[in-house]
């Protein structure tokens, strides 16, 4: 959905090349059109970011919900710990402290 210039609230139809107009809530909200939904992947109730990329263009990407994120880090076969983040972090701390004592 490229939406670099403000004063245009259309996007491009995913399935045909048209545009598509949604208008927008006073309280800021607008309907993503179902076309949309479905090529993202976006389900009721989900979720949505917006970023803005180098050359100006939004981008909206859907955000997988907790469940598919749920047991993400197992999956991984790479892991060379198994120690809590919070410890690793005071390690690595703890380790700075100490080269910058002894510079």
């Amino acid at each position: 959905m490229n939406m670099s210039d403000p004063s245009r609230a259309d996007a491009t139809d995913p399935e045909s090349d048209e545009a598509v107009t949604v208008s927008v809530s006073p309280n800021g909200q607008a309907t993503i059109p179902k076309a949309f939904r479905d090529k993202l992947g976006i389900t009721s109730p989900g979720r949505v970011q917006f970023r803005e990329t180098d050359d100006g263009e939004i981008v909206v990407e859907r955000v997988p919900s907790v469940e598919e994120m749920r047991g993400f880090a197992a999956e991984r076969t790479d892991a060379s710990t198994d120690k809590p983040a919070s410890q690793l972090l005071r390690e690595q701390r703890a380790e700075e402290r100490a080269d910058r004592d002894q510079a």
